[in-house]
């Protein structure tokens, strides 16, 4: 009868070590997975529909800390360049440093480097929010934008809407970047700036992160934008935020685990202890 207690004891008190170590290790990937994400990842806000329907307005967003040697093309990046209100804004990057983007070809697409570029995340007529609207300003704590419009006049292509609203043509100066939103027919980009000096690119180093998911209302990631990945170069890959959130999840389920272990083994050694003792009546 005592070597059986024993080993029931000792049953109990490696089952209660066992479930402290599970509870310790989700906690470890419960807060590494949060710290990992907000060493890497920080939150923006988006005030106006440029970037619509990708990033809607209002919309929560979470963007990679990167440095511009890291842009690609198709990227939807946060900027800030004083020649464009130097407040945070999000565009997506359609030409690199040497590209010539032109718009458009007979189908109404955008091209660059005389590659037609398929676009789907561009807003379509029947859900074009107007001709009137802004730039998609960022910020970490708040929020900011300009108005505008950037005109209409060139044919609506394939998707149901010209890759841009104005036709045009520009070469990329090396460094730097050009830049539209995803809604372009109310979208002040990189078009609007034809004009000046590097035919409105922004230099790789105003880039401060590249947008990976929209965290709120929707919650969802970022498409790949695929329309560009035959380009050199290719697009990029994906961020850590999934492995980050996997992680976070995985140390819940364990803690839970972990946690639920001593009231199930209690309650089962009651349930064998009552049997015990009925049997011997």
């Amino acid at each position: 009868m005592s070597g059986a207690g024993r080993t029931g004891d000792g049953r109990g008190r490696l089952g209660n070590v066992l479930s402290g170590l599970v509870v310790a290790v989700g906690c470890v990937l419960f807060l590494g997975g949060f710290v990992w994400a907000a060493l890497v990842y920080r939150p923006y806000t988006v005030p106006t529909g440029s970037m619509s329907p990708t990033v809607e307005t209002g919309s929560k967003v979470l963007a990679q800390r990167i440095t511009g040697d890291e842009v690609r093309r198709g990227d939807v990046v946060v900027f800030t360049d004083k020649a464009w209100s130097g407040s945070p804004m999000v565009k997506r990057v359609i030409g690199i440093g040497g590209d010539t983007v032109v718009c458009c070809d007979a189908k109404g697409r955008l091209t660059v480097n005389d590659e037609p570029i398929a676009e789907p995340y561009l807003r379509t007529p029947a859900g074009a929010s107007g001709v009137s609207g802004g730039t998609s300003g960022s910020s970490g704590s708040g929020s900011s934008g300009d108005s505008g419009s950037s005109g209409t006049g060139a044919s609506s292509g394939a998707s149901g809407q010209a890759p841009a609203s104005t036709e045009f043509s520009a070469e990329v100066p090396e460094g730097e970047l050009f830049l539209l939103g995803d809604d372009r027919a109310i979208s002040l980009d990189s078009r609007v700036h034809l004009t000046e000096e590097g035919q409105g690119s922004v230099p790789r180093s105003a880039v401060e992160a590249r947008v990976d998911a929209v965290a709120w209302p929707s919650g969802h990631m970022l498409d790949p934008p695929e329309g560009f990945a035959g380009l050199p170069g290719g697009i990029s890959s994906q961020g850590p935020l999934p492995l980050q959130l996997g992680a976070a999840v995985a140390g819940v389920v364990l803690i839970l685990a972990g946690c639920a272990y001593g009231p199930i083994a209690a309650r089962t050694r009651r349930g064998k202890s009552a049997k015990a003792v009925a049997g011997a009546r």
